[in-house]
């Protein structure tokens, strides 16, 4: 299929074949060598992007002290754990955070029209225990912001948290059963019990454009926004600083979906540089109504809609009521309804495929109508649709972003798969044409392939002087994804090998923020200095996990993206980068009843 040719069809009759070359030639367009080494970091000649435009660090002495628990990082993962230590009386809790304040990724994205992708009330943890009704389906993110920091006041997790300040190097400290943190602010302490959840979203990137470093205007990451030279705030306020300037934006993922509306209502010219279109569907935003919600928020009620949003995604019948009713629970609905029709010979792994695709091409097809309907230039309209599964990137939701392609003065500069070609000292070069800009804002997104120590910019040393980046050198390993052989009183705070549920990654977080807080109240009770998995029992966790069907998104042949490793082989390290056999409902039932048991099965307090 030539050109901007489109298959024909519609959700009744689609030109399936047409449809696969079509993704597989739009996926050919977007293939690099380099991969992940496309981008770079904010550091080096570009240090000054990194740099808190929200808050100044405050000087402050070196510690020099011991804790019963260190955490690493401020966000969910850090504030549910705190929380569920300090329900058990665990109150000695000492939360490390790089950011000024807690709120992880909400503390650093604060640009226009930042909010969540999931729907508020299963999104933002810990509701029903602090009293909060949040104002939208979909929270913005200054009300996000403000929830961490009610979740920090209302556990005491600010008494002893420190900020500004990022971990250097962990170490096992044999004789005094202990981990010694050393930080970038001189600090040197001791705790009992760690915890490590940093986050997928935290290490921003930059394109690995020839000249952006030669660029004379204003530039920066949509993770460091600047009101200073645009004009408003997080809130909303208009963007006036860009009444007169030529703007572009680099990226057409969450964020820039999210961002480019504000950005073409204020700017004079608003250039937004595609290398690969988002799926764009119905968001739907409302707010959520006060009488409504006091009758859903009787006792329990988070759980229950974490349960019902999770069991909805299942490939089983799931749940008998969809509480949330997004785009998510669309999805599954949507592929439920196709497998549950097969007739009893095709009811198969290759027929249950064969549906998946069908749904998904009903989907996509739906999707790619709806650019149509809203965007007035058909060009436009064309570039704008995403020839690929839903599935393969990660799915966006906006009610406003392709209207915003109708805003005079906002121009859609689709490079054809290529990206920018090169930056000058005045703006960007695309498809041979420059075009002059006086701010380039990059919404290039976080790393999300690369290995973990990497991102955590900490290499912990466990028994006998091992590294996790060599014990984990071919591959994860871990049970539930919580505990590490060889790295006793340490915990993970991630999806990888628990529940790896990705539509709503704060329930993997609230599950294992709880499991922490269990075992580490078991061990303060039985008086044991070390709590460690065995060896048999990880290697059981990981036989488990191989039996499995392994990652269900981002597949080899989709388009290229953090989903499938830029579209590069991942490697044999890949292969563990999975989740519960049986799914995420299954584990968060598993996790429950391990914990709640007592027996901690796996698990050798000494």
């Amino acid at each position: 299929m030539a050109g901007n040719a489109q298959p024909a069809g519609t959700a009744g009759s689609i030109d399936k074949e047409a449809l696969r070359r079509k993704y597989a030639e739009e996926r050919a367009k977007r293939l690099r060598p380099d991969g992940n080494e496309q981008y770079q970091r904010l550091e080096g000649k570009f240090a000054a992007y990194a740099e808190d435009p929200h808050m100044p660090v405050k000087p402050r002495e070196p510690l020099r002290d011991h804790v019963t628990f260190a955490f690493i990082g401020g966000g969910f993962a850090g504030l549910v754990a705190g929380a569920r230590l300090a329900e058990r009386g665990i109150t000695d809790v000492r939360i490390i955070e790089k950011g000024g304040d807690f709120g992880g990724t909400w503390y650093w994205n604060r640009y226009p029209g930042a909010q969540c992708d999931t729907a508020s009330m299963i999104y933002m943890p810990l509701l029903e225990e602090t009293g909060h009704m949040p104002t939208e389906k979909y929270a913005h993110g200054p009300e996000i912001l403000e929830h961490c920091q009610r979740i920090g006041r209302q556990y005491g997790l600010y008494e002893n948290a420190l900020f500004h300040t990022e971990v250097e190097a962990l170490e096992w400290y044999e004789a005094a059963h202990r981990w010694i943190i050393r930080t970038n602010r001189g600090d040197e302490f001791t705790a009992q019990f760690l915890g490590m959840g940093t986050g997928p979203l935290h290490v921003a990137k930059l394109p690995g454009i020839e000249g952006i470093e030669s660029f004379e205007g204003k530039s920066f990451h949509t993770s460091r926004w600047d009101y200073g030279y645009t004009g408003g705030d997080p809130f909303g306020a208009p963007m006036t600083g860009l009444s007169d300037k030529r703007v572009a934006i680099i990226g057409t993922g969450a964020t820039s979906v999210q961002c480019v509306p504000h950005l073409a209502r204020a700017a004079k010219e608003l250039y937004v540089f595609q290398r690969t279109p988002s799926s764009i569907d119905v968001r739907n935003n409302q707010p959520i109504d006060p009488e409504w919600f006091a009758d859903v928020a009787q006792p329990g009620w988070q759980k229950r809609w974490l349960e019902n949003f999770t069991a909805n995604q299942a490939a089983g019948p799931g749940a008998s009521e969809d509480l949330v009713q997004d785009g998510w629970t669309d999805i599954a609905k949507r592929l439920r309804a196709r497998i549950f029709t097969l007739p009893p010979e095709k009811m198969n792994p290759e027929g249950m495929m064969s549906a998946f695709e069908d749904a998904d091409f009903e989907k996509m097809e739906e999707i790619r109508r709806r650019v149509d309907q809203l965007v007035e230039d058909p060009e436009t309209a064309q570039s704008l649709k995403a020839w690929y599964r839903q599935l393969c990137k990660r799915p966006c939701f906006h009610d406003a972003y392709l209207q915003a392609f109708n805003t005079p003065g906002t121009h859609l500069i689709d490079t054809g798969g290529k990206g920018v070609d090169r930056i000058t000292e005045t703006g960007l070069v695309a498809g041979g044409k420059e075009y002059p800009v006086d701010c380039i804002i990059y919404a290039s997104g976080f790393e999300v392939g690369t290995d973990y120590t990497a991102r955590a910019g900490y290499d912990p040393v466990g028994r006998g002087g091992v590294r996790l980046s060599e014990y984990w050198a071919d591959g994860m390993r871990t049970k539930h994804g919580i505990h590490v052989r060889g790295f006793p009183n340490m915990f993970v705070v991630q999806p990888t090998q628990g529940a790896n549920l990705i539509s709503n990654i704060p329930h993997n977080l609230t599950e294992s923020g709880a499991t922490i807080a269990a075992v580490v109240d078991e061990a303060i009770r039985r008086d044991a200095a070390e709590v460690e998995v065995t060896e048999e029992a990880e290697q059981q966790w990981i036989d488990l996990l191989l039996s499995g069907p392994g990652m269900m998104i981002g597949a080899q042949d989709c388009t290229p993206g953090y989903y499938n490793n830029e579209g590069q082989e991942p490697g044999p390290k890949a292969k563990l980068s999975v989740g519960y056999p049986a799914g995420a409902m299954a584990y968060f039932k598993y996790i429950q009843d391990w914990r709640d048991s007592g027996k901690f099965d796996g698990l050798e307090f000494h």
